[in-house]
């Protein structure tokens, strides 16, 4: 049974000895280089997507936004695209494991000991189920009442190769997300000796902007999931469930919509 008001409250965790200030000084400046090469520069494109949406004429939902696209008519050329923005997500979640790693937190203190099969797979498909389906009905009903665009989750060409990269896409965004908006963020703001509930709120908000071009609807979605999943790690102190579970999210999302969207009529 879970202990509902254990969980709102914020945990107790030792920020360390106090910094100096050029300590203090050179994590904010790495926080904000790492946040515009990542994230940060995402959320506000997506911000700025948001707002050029919303002068359009029409309601949100008579747009259409794809995640993952085709960049060329040339199947191997496309290809190479996607492995290359595959790898991108893959760098974005190996800088927040360095400079954790380079700060003192290594891999097993950020909740990436070894896996406990298990318990990570159940706590895995537990959150996703928790974050997954109230997300595809908020996402429906924004859509409906206008506040979404409609979101294609994968417009890539059809090609032999199109379901493997959907799924690698699907754990380097998990990777990516997790380990820099979670574990990266949070464990840096506390550092700087930010409250729990605060640096919760920063990294909520961060996950909630980068997914704004998919409309109000994707932005609060995405930020109560950042709610969700950051008092998760910072409560059990493990990744691996986390990672586990937005995987298991797009990949339902990315090959699911690509192997139903003929099916089901009542998607968007």
């Amino acid at each position: 049974m879970i202990d509902v008001k254990s969980w709102l409250n914020p945990p107790k965790h030792d920020a360390g000895p106090p910094l100096e200030p050029g300590e203090r000084r050179a994590i904010k400046i790495e926080i904000a280089i790492v946040l515009l090469l990542t994230f940060g520069f995402n959320g506000a494109s997506s911000i700025l997507s948001l707002i050029e949406d919303a002068l359009l004429a029409g309601s949100l939902s008579d747009q259409t936004v794809a995640i993952n696209t085709s960049s060329s008519s040339l199947g191997i050329i496309d290809l190479l695209y996607q492995v290359l923005r595959i790898l991108r997500l893959c760098a974005f979640g190996a800088l927040g494991l360095y400079l954790l790693w380079r700060s003192g937190l290594g891999p097993r203190l950020i909740g990436l000991a070894r896996p406990r099969a298990r318990t990570d797979l159940l706590q895995g498909f537990g959150l996703a189920a928790l974050i997954g389906l109230p997300g595809l009905a908020l996402y429906l009903v924004g859509n409906a009442l206008g506040f979404n665009l409609t979101v294609v989750p994968s417009a890539i060409d059809e090609n032999w190769w199109r379901i493997p990269t959907l799924v690698a896409y699907a754990f380097a965004n998990s990777a990516a997300e997790e380990i820099l908006v979670v574990a990266y963020l949070i464990s840096r703001l506390r550092r700087l000796g930010v409250g729990e509930n605060s640096s919760l709120l920063a990294s909520a908000l961060l996950r909630g902007s980068y997914h704004l071009y998919q409309g109000l609807g994707g932005g609060v979605g995405n930020m109560l999931m950042g709610l969700v999943f950051g008092r998760f790690w910072q409560r059990t102190n493990r990744l691996w469930p986390l990672l586990i579970a937005h995987a298991l999210i797009d990949i339902v999302a990315f090959v699911g919509y690509t192997v139903l969207r003929d099916h089901l009529a009542w998607l968007p």
